[in-house]
């Protein structure tokens, strides 16, 4: 496993991280809490210290299994949790995955870290993030005043945030306002197959010495070499709901898998599965310090873990992903994710 720091800051972590809500919630299917903290403890051992949680995962649960899988090694694993969402009030998964009501008052921020505090186990939250934020929270003074004493009490070490879909164009200005104004580890969904976000923001974080995160590096699995045309999603798996008809789930499905084929490529004599490509086309930028893939079972974490070993992509792989990207990978607009 390779190793990255955050831009300019002092948190160093491995390049391949693990995002709890995978075991943290239902939306994978993994309802079994033994399960999760087995991969959890077997992600530990394939050199894995980065782990991204949120205080509304599962409610709380995410936390928890951190706090159970880790007894005894807090000291070698970092600890990324997210705050905003009123669970307390609005608990359990929302029908159709609608977003909860987010609160932001600084009282209410400090509870939530100090209840990410005592669910985790721990005396410091390494990096604490903003989850899902809009323009308006992130210029509330009030909110980074807040920030700023409890990274003095020690209670966390660094903070940041997470912004919301790759769908929304609102996180161009939200990314700008965390990398120029905040100047703060600003995490992204960003993939081969989705760059509309990171495109603009990349140049900002090297400008400003920024690192950033991203999540969905498969894009939705897209980029994982498991799926086909007769692949289905159960109404309880967060990808029955990235689009609302049937008919608009098989043209992403049949879309998405035409892309993937022009970029078989990348794994042709070279030693990578096209999840690994996937996972180093984003490492090749290096202001990414780290990549959560969505890991769901010992067979993709051995996989995505092993991304760290296997070759960089070279300049001219890049550049060819890059410019396929630009062209639409040679189909219709209309096709266009």
């Amino acid at each position: 496993m390779r190793y990255r720091t955050f831009g300019n800051t002092t948190l160093q972590a491995s390049e391949v991280g693990f995002g709890v809500w995978t075991v943290g919630t239902t939306m994978w299917g993994i309802k079994d809490e033994a399960v999760g903290i087995r991969l959890l403890q077997k992600a530990f051992d394939l050199g894995i210290s980065f782990y991204d949680t949120a205080d509304v995962y599962g409610d709380g649960l995410g936390e928890t299994l951190l706090a159970k899988a880790f007894q005894g090694t807090r000291d070698r694993v970092v600890y990324s949790t997210k705050f905003g969402y009123d669970f307390t009030n609005h608990p359990g998964v929302q029908p159709g995955q609608r977003e909860r009501p987010q609160d932001w008052h600084p009282a209410t921020v400090r509870k939530a870290c100090e209840e990410s505090l005592r669910r985790l186990g721990t005396d410091h939250i390494d990096l604490y993030q903003l989850h899902n934020p809009r323009i308006g929270t992130l210029r509330r003074d009030d909110l980074f005043a807040e920030l700023e004493h409890l990274k003095a009490e020690g209670k966390i070490r660094h903070y940041g945030a997470t912004l919301g879909p790759a769908i929304d164009p609102r996180q161009a200005e939200e990314g700008r306002c965390c990398l120029l104004e905040r100047r703060m580890v600003t995490q992204i969904i960003y993939n081969m197959l989705e760059q509309q976000i990171g495109q603009p923001l990349i140049p900002l974080a090297k400008q400003q010495g920024v690192g950033l995160m991203v999540r969905v590096p498969h894009s939705s699995g897209l980029l994982e070499g498991r799926y086909s045309r007769e692949t289905t999603f159960g109404e309880s798996d967060h990808r029955f709901f990235r689009v609302n008809t049937d008919e608009r789930k098989k043209a992403w499905l049949d879309v998405g898998l035409k892309k993937v084929e022009r970029l078989s490529f990348l794994t042709e004599g070279t030693g990578r599965t096209i999840a690994q490509a996937a996972i180093r086309w984003i490492l090749a930028e290096p202001c990414f310090a780290c990549v959560l893939p969505n890991i769901y079972n010992e067979e993709q974490l051995a996989e995505f873990a092993g991304a760290s070993d296997v070759p960089d992509l070279t300049p001219d792989e890049v550049r060819v992903v890059n410019d396929l990207y630009a062209r639409n990978f040679d189909l219709q607009p209309a096709g266009a994710m």
